[in-house]
């Protein structure tokens, strides 16, 4: 008898997992977008980008519970709720990749899982050394699957000037050719199409 209650248990807890934010339908694979707590650097992304989003991550399942495949500090894997709980407000949106690609999805998060531990690139190159939370999305997809989803911008194309003189104390003179993906070209990309924002 306790046999079976055992493994009641244990396929109910499988079964239920974390069903994620109330009112997403969330699928693996799915690129989830936020506004992190406001700092100089993360003014600066918003500002440059003239956008909200100033990181963003893959959704993965995990043991029954959902998580994000995230490039902040190292490449880490962190439970969607505390996810959300590390953006501005709790306010986040998700993104779903096209059938062709969103069908891939166990190989772009073995793609992300791949960058575990890999420290966060202040500098944003697109060397392997280091990587930054869009970069991690885009190697992921492309590596995965060839699709290049978001279009690859350089520095000097973005609205940087009011942001100088903190770029300069990262690296000086700014590197206005270096080429990177951001996080707002990466929502605007046509593979991708919103599937959830947080209410007001």
């Amino acid at each position: 008898m306790y046999r079976y209650t055992y493994l009641f248990v244990f396929f109910f807890l499988a079964a239920c997992g974390s069903p994620g934010p109330k009112g997403y339908d969330i699928h693996e694979g799915d690129i989830v977008f936020q506004s992190l707590p406001h700092c100089p650097l993360v003014d600066t992304i918003e500002g440059m980008t003239e956008s909200p989003y100033s990181h963003c991550g893959i959704v993965e399942r995990k043991n029954g519970d959902w998580y994000v495949i995230e490039a902040i500090g190292p490449v880490r894997e962190t439970d969607i709720g505390s996810w959300i709980e590390h953006g501005r407000l709790g306010y986040f949106r998700a993104y779903r990749l096209r059938s062709d690609l969103a069908t891939q999805a166990p190989k772009i998060i073995a793609s992300a899982l791949s960058y575990l531990g890999r420290p966060y690139d202040i500098h944003y190159e697109f060397d392997d050394s280091k990587i930054y939370c869009s970069e991690l999305v885009y190697k992921a997809i492309d590596r995965a699957t060839g699709a290049k989803v978001g279009k690859i911008q350089r520095i000097g194309d973005l609205n940087w000037r009011p942001y100088g003189a903190f770029i300069i104390s990262i690296e000086d003179p700014v590197p206005v050719d270096r080429e990177l993906i951001t996080p707002r070209a990466l929502s605007e990309a046509p593979e991708l199409t919103e599937v959830y924002e947080t209410p007001p």
